[in-house]
């Protein structure tokens, strides 16, 4: 199966290996569009990929991004310049609005066994991107 994200970039068989760039957690507005374009200037073609709330950090005081509604926001701004975008999400509820933004969602590492997200995830977007199952059945359920 082949999904072609955009005409310059398709995802899965037989098509060639996608760049996937960008900063793990969006740390301002200014520094995802300096990014992005650097990233396509450099690269051609990639999905750019930020979080707007990283969740899985090490200590409850470290950043963890602007949140869901201002990293949307900011997000519908790399989109607007013409770049392919990819988000994390976290939650069922924010699938919707997320796939309205994001061309490619992805389920963290740590919630790909949550049933109800990965099929919100799913029912929002024709691509949803699962991290690192470790089972091969749980994989093949999805």
């Amino acid at each position: 199966m082949q999904i072609a994200l955009s005409p310059s970039l398709k995802l899965g068989d037989s098509a060639p290996l996608a760049l996937i760039a960008g900063p793990c957690v969006i740390e301002s507005e200014q520094h995802v569009l300096f990014l992005a374009e650097e990233i396509r200037r450099i690269g051609g073609p990639f999905l750019f990929k930020a979080s707007f709330d990283k969740a899985n950090r090490s200590s409850v005081h470290s950043f963890r991004g602007p949140g869901f509604d201002e990293g949307l926001r900011i997000l519908a701004g790399v989109k607007a310049k013409g770049h392919l975008v990819l988000t994390d999400i976290h939650q069922p509820a924010q699938a919707g609005p997320a796939a309205a933004v994001a061309d490619v969602l992805q389920i963290p590492a740590f919630l790909c066994r949550q049933t109800d997200l990965l099929v919100e995830a799913k029912r929002s977007l024709t691509v949803a991107a699962r991290k690192r199952f470790r089972s091969r059945e749980r994989q093949q359920a999805v």
